[in-house]
């Protein structure tokens, strides 16, 4: 069965991933705390890339754990 085909969460709200918004960098971690791959999290190539660094930059600033 085929795997249905996300949008981008930030293409469909005209934004970009930001380390201030920790709350929606949340939702593209595991519950174990691991980034989530792009298959997963719908997010197309450009938001991905993007989204990587905030979330490494909001655990750098202690806004998001590590790991759980």
């Amino acid at each position: 069965m085929p795997i249905k085909k996300l949008k981008c969460y930030f293409c469909q709200n005209k934004t970009a991933p930001n380390y201030r918004e920790f709350e929606v960098l949340a939702k593209f971690t595991s519950d174990r705390g691991k980034i989530v791959a792009r298959i997963r999290s719908g997010a197309c190539a450009k938001h991905q890339r993007r989204l990587v660094a905030e979330i490494k930059r909001a655990r750098h600033l202690a806004l998001l754990p590590f790991v759980v």
